[in-house]
């Protein structure tokens, strides 16, 4: 079975070219076309001699998925991408004043099973590859003919669930030959592997952290969030005091407002009371609804003044501006209907 290309970093695909009898400056120009130029096929490598291209066409597969579907608000757009196993995984492209960001799966599927979330509907399938989580970039480059700056690792699955891989990924397209998308520029969001956290203080590129908090306390994320029984939020935020310590930068953390659950100004003043003076800023999501779950978003009202509660604890706070909601943007919901998948 070919292996992905785009799974190699510049110094392996050196090592193979080596290996196969072929000068390592090459691997430069194979990059090029792969990352700056976005080709899907080796033939379009037309500086490459054709012998080489053919070795590399026996050796590798270029591109490892393809658009099944995609669904557009008139800004931001849903993919759903089939990969060469005939999983589907989903990536969403929104554009912003600053540049365009892209929302990259790392699994197919997810073990977390966050309520909230459609991701985890059928269970854990596999993990992404480098090159299968580069490829989502690449595709949807190609499509909308607009280069993507900023990446959030935050559509279906865990990222620390599946480290090497992401660390590797994050390589690629930071590295120059790559992609070249600034580190600062990077979000990794989990929903609080400890481990993760930690690993991530020694991992050289300052990329950013993101914490799906969800609950300001451990009864109420236990019900939302299950890994909490595992990783409650008093480790989580341990681990964090020490990511702040370690790298002296920001950390944001998601909260998803779902009507009724986590919505009330009690929530609110428990969450400033436990994030007041830390180098923190809180992302309010207004929930995407999902019709197995059965949550809905709050009003308007509520979510102001969950919003104004946070500010008067001197918390930098946002509400995310709303981008998908109509176009299943909340993760796992297009591949769940494309691929009938339902609840286990």
């Amino acid at each position: 079975m070919k292996r992905l290309i785009k799974d190699l970093t510049i110094d392996e695909l050196r090592k193979w070219l080596e290996s196969v009898g072929e000068k390592p400056f090459r691997a430069t120009q194979v990059f090029e076309w792969l990352y700056k130029k976005n080709a899907t096929d080796v033939m379009q490598f037309t500086n490459l001699p054709l012998e080489l291209r053919k070795k590399i066409d026996d050796e590798f597969l270029i591109n490892s998925l393809q658009i099944l579907q995609h669904q557009s608000d008139g800004e931001s757009i849903k993919f759903l991408f089939e990969l060469c196993d005939k999983n589907g995984v989903e990536s969403v492209f929104l554009p912003y004043r600053y540049g365009n960001a892209i929302c990259v799966s790392t699994q197919v599927g997810c073990r977390m099973n966050c309520r909230f979330c459609a991701s985890a509907i059928g269970g854990f399938v596999r993990n992404l590859t480098p090159g299968e989580m580069v490829d989502q970039i690449i595709n949807a480059e190609n499509f909308t003919g607009k280069r993507i700056t900023n990446v959030v690792l935050m559509g279906s699955g865990e990222p620390f669930d599946n480290i090497e891989n992401v660390f590797k990924f994050i390589e690629i397209i930071n590295s120059k030959e790559g992609k070249n998308i600034g580190a600062r520029h990077i979000t990794i969001s989990t929903v609080g592997i400890v481990e993760g956290i930690y690993r991530l203080c020694d991992f050289p590129k300052q990329v950013n952290l993101a914490i799906s908090l969800h609950a300001p306390n451990n009864s109420l994320r236990d019900k939302l969030v299950p890994i909490n029984k595992k990783y409650p939020i008093e480790d989580i935020m341990k681990a964090v005091d020490y990511y702040i310590q370690r790298t002296n930068r920001r950390v944001t953390f998601e909260y998803a407002l779902i009507d009724g659950v986590n919505d009330s100004i009690e929530c609110a003043q428990e969450l400033g009371k436990m994030l007041k003076g830390k180098l923190v800023h809180v992302n309010l999501i207004p929930v995407n609804p999902v019709e197995e779950k059965g949550f809905k978003r709050p009003s308007k009202e509520k979510i102001k003044t969950f919003f104004e509660t946070l500010r008067s604890y001197q918390i930098q706070v946002t509400i995310r501006r709303e981008l998908g909601s109509s176009i299943s943007a909340a993760c796992g919901q297009l591949r769940r209907r494309y691929f009938n998948i339902t609840e286990k």
